[in-house]
């Protein structure tokens, strides 16, 4: 069997929104891996390509509606399989065991245990996990042994007694499955027999080698500040030096410690960051525009529409001619955009990305993305080794749309001001009391609603300001920050008294889901 040296593991994704956690996982115990789609994956067997291992995603579909023919994958005697939720179910039934509608179904937390003496070494004998599931392997299939069973006496997990193969009928790629990258790590290095192979140094060298394929044409960079673009660009500028040229689009919908931040980048970095004032013309395309949705569409087709009026008028001045657009998109942007497409169609797109797809064909630029197949904590890890100040590293995550998706209803100058006021008290506070880092994400929302107030001796009928602050390893599942109620009321306090037009602020505890971290 010819390996496929580039990823040691494939994650093939049936639309499970837990794919990209699975290799997340992967990656922090040492092993590089990438997702592919099922399509993807017949394609490269075809051409005799395999990898060292490959993992049966979960997915929402049932197996009773699935069609398609799976031998290419399991036919291969000698190639290490891990199946988790779905991916097992597909295993049991192709090889032959009895996969049942669920008449109970197990979602949310579970308890499961070991089966006989069987044993993983540092996992107890009973743990909790996360089932996501209704149909599940009721009779085993010849040659597989039941090793977990859950409170239920659910089927939990199967071996192949011969083949490298497991079954998992959780998730041990979610934080709620304690033990879960034990048992990641017992099939990577017990039964696929793997060396682990992914560490920081891979992913920068990795990453350089993206951007010397460049050779030493011109590439143009739509800056943002954030930690993705900022990382990306001082990756590009260390490979690429004169040749790159970044262009920060000022579309008024920044909080103020955004503005300090471009500024102390331009005055502290090597990067030429040129600003692009647009105001004006944001303002004027957003008026009386209510949906978020269509604030979303606005505020991204004015960007590229600004972007590119820019980028006609500097080539044509200083006759230059860019080649390639440096973006700062990330591994779960590319997942998440092409979710459509795997497992046949059969996944939802969670939302649409304002860094995947970019601008216009007409402008004819390729696009250069070394980051693409890296996590948010990579990138941070990237940016220190590449020399950048760990408070720029680790700033909060900022939506592209920016104040846009933090007013909700009408965006207006005046409702940008207030937002922005309110946020910067809230940034002030959080590093003087030592807690910007105790929070993955902190900020305010300006609500358009109005209540009865006191200010001075007489009555107000004002606007609200609402505090969100959550922690989060990686977006997909958040908590709201428990934050002592002497520092909530300091904020508190400050707002009302300081952001003209505001009497009432309120903080949201809603975790995610049900909630969105943002509120549009």
């Amino acid at each position: 069997m010819k390996k496929d040296h580039s990823k040691k593991i494939w994650i093939v994704d049936f639309g499970s929104q837990y794919t990209q956690l699975i290799t997340r996982k992967t990656r922090e115990l040492g092993y590089s891996s990438e997702i592919i789609t099922l399509e993807l994956c017949k394609e490269r067997f075809n051409n005799e390509a395999y990898p060292h291992c490959l993992v049966l995603s979960g997915g929402p579909q049932s197996v009773f509606l699935d069609d398609h023919d799976y031998s290419f994958i399991f036919d291969q005697v000698d190639l290490p399989i891990l199946g988790i939720c779905y991916g097992m179910q597909l295993m049991g039934k192709y090889f032959g065991g009895v996969v049942e509608k669920g008449l109970i179904g197990e979602y949310g937390q579970a308890e499961i245990h070991f089966e006989k003496v069987f044993q993983i070494s540092n996992c107890p004998n009973q743990m909790s996990v996360w089932m996501s599931h209704s149909d599940h392997v009721s009779v085993v299939p010849k040659d597989f042994e039941v090793i977990m069973r859950s409170s239920n006496q659910l089927v939990a997990s199967i071996k192949h007694n011969h083949r490298p193969i497991l079954g998992l009928q959780f998730h041990p790629e979610v934080e709620h499955s304690k033990h879960g990258k034990t048992i990641l790590d017992y099939f990577y290095k017990d039964i696929a027999e793997l060396n682990q192979d992914w560490n920081p140094q891979e992913m920068l060298d990795e990453s350089i080698e993206l951007v010397k394929k460049v050779g030493d044409k011109k590439v143009l960079c739509a800056f943002s500040g954030g930690v993705d673009s900022l990382v990306a660009a001082t990756l590009a500028h260390k490979v690429l030096g004169e040749n790159l040229h970044c262009f920060f689009v000022d579309n008024g919908l920044l909080r103020i410690q955004d503005y300090h931040h471009i500024k102390r980048l331009q005055e502290h970095t090597y990067l030429k960051i040129e600003v692009i004032d647009a105001r004006h013309e944001f303002f004027l395309a957003l008026s009386g525009v209510n949906d978020p949705e269509m604030k979303r569409k606005i505020i991204g087709k004015k960007f590229i529409e600004v972007f590119e009026n820019k980028v006609n008028e500097f080539q044509d001045k200083f006759k230059i001619h860019f080649e390639y657009l440096l973006q700062g998109t990330l591994y779960p942007d590319v997942i998440e955009s092409i979710s459509p497409h795997i497992a046949g169609g059969k996944s939802v797109t969670i939302k649409s990305h304002h860094n995947v797809g970019g601008l216009p064909e007409r402008m004819k630029l390729k696009l250069l993305e070394p980051l693409r197949f890296l996590f948010k904590d990579e990138v941070r890890e990237m940016g220190l080794a590449l020399g950048l100040n760990r408070e720029w590293v680790f700033r909060h995550p900022f939506p592209g749309p920016g104040l846009g998706v933090r007013i909700v209803g009408q965006v207006t100058e005046e409702a940008i001001r207030m937002v922005q006021e309110s946020d910067q008290i809230l940034y002030e506070e959080l590093l003087e009391a030592k807690l910007y880092q105790s929070t993955w994400q902190a900020f305010t929302v300006f609500l358009p609603i109005k209540t009865v107030g006191v200010k001075g001796d007489g009555r107000a009928y004002e606007n609200v300001i609402c505090l969100r602050m959550v922690n989060s390893s990686d977006g997909m599942t958040a908590n709201w920050s428990h934050f002592p109620h002497e520092f909530l009321e300091v904020v508190s306090r400050r707002i009302t008294n300081e952001v003209l037009g505001i009497t009432r602020v309120v903080y949201d505890i809603t975790s995610k889901p049900p909630g969105t971290i943002e509120w549009e």
